[in-house]
């Protein structure tokens, strides 16, 4: 039995249930799950960062906007293929965990869970998005020759799963000859990248990933609110007013910069406190 090489990206939208979890969920990521995971997959992952949530902008909740962070893998092989599942240890990741990630209510018992199924969970308010897409953007629908020199980008990714009945071809014609159009025109938007999710890897729920860049949360705000007024309302519509998609469930985001909190593989030495 072998693993071929099979190089893919994911990203994780990490919510928090409310503020007094906040610091119990950092405490948990950087003390346990950070050298739990590298323990893991060090040998066949060759970056994983995490990049923290900015401020949920005015109107971020009607997008399905998470408060935490976003997880970032770039794995070399499937690491959910049958050949993988043999693991020496048992993660670490309690129910706690996902209580305090808006994944389970709260009324769930303490217990530690396998750390996929819990990846698969969607008993709370937020599902447990862990979507894989190809190491690099396949449509670049915006803004190509952006560089660092450029200045810093507010980063808007999000994903989108079609409500039921909806085609990935009907919805996609949707989102390229309605939706992006009026982004396009936007100077305030500067850059925006898409490619489709590998659902075959892990039935990811969701159907496509993207990235809008802007300058910051009120540029964000002007656009998202001229794109409110241009958009027609499409027959498949689940709430009235863009993005049209129930929240979280069907879209779901984060914002994001250009850095990474934690690139954890080149920086992690330890949870170590401030004095």
């Amino acid at each position: 039995m072998s693993t071929n090489y099979e190089p893919m990206r994911s990203l994780i939208y990490v919510d928090v249930a409310n503020e007094d979890y906040r610091i119990k969920l950092q405490h948990w990521l950087y003390r346990t799950h950070v050298p739990d995971s590298i323990s893991q997959f060090g040998p066949y992952v060759s970056k994983y960062a995490f990049y923290n949530a900015l401020p949920t902008p005015p109107d971020g909740e009607r997008f399905g906007t998470v408060k935490m962070q976003l997880t970032e893998h770039y794995w070399m092989i499937n690491h959910l293929s049958p050949e993988c599942m043999n693991k020496i240890l048992t993660e670490v990741m309690p129910t706690d965990v996902l209580i305090w990630q808006n994944n389970m209510p709260d009324n769930i018992g303490s217990e530690n869970m396998d750390a996929d199924k819990a990846r698969a969970t969607s008993g709370g308010k937020v599902p447990f998005i862990f979507a894989f897409v190809p190491y690099w953007w396949e449509d670049d629908v915006k803004g190509k020759g952006r560089t660092v020199d450029d200045g810093p980008n507010y980063r808007w990714n999000f994903c989108i799963q079609y409500p039921e009945g909806v085609s990935l071809e009907e919805g996609d014609r949707w989102l390229f000859e309605e939706v992006f159009p009026v982004f396009e025109k936007m100077p305030e938007c500067t850059r925006i990248v898409t490619s489709k999710i590998m659902k075959d890897v892990n039935h990811c729920m969701m159907d496509r990933m993207v990235e809008m860049w802007f300058d910051g949360p009120t540029n964000w705000h002007k656009c998202i609110e001229a794109a409110a007024s241009a958009l027609k309302q499409p027959e498949w519509a689940q709430q009235d007013v863009f993005p049209f998609l129930n929240p979280y469930y069907n879209f779901i985001g984060c914002f994001v910069g250009d850095y990474a909190t934690s690139d954890n593989l080149t920086q992690y030495h330890g949870y170590i406190t401030m004095r």
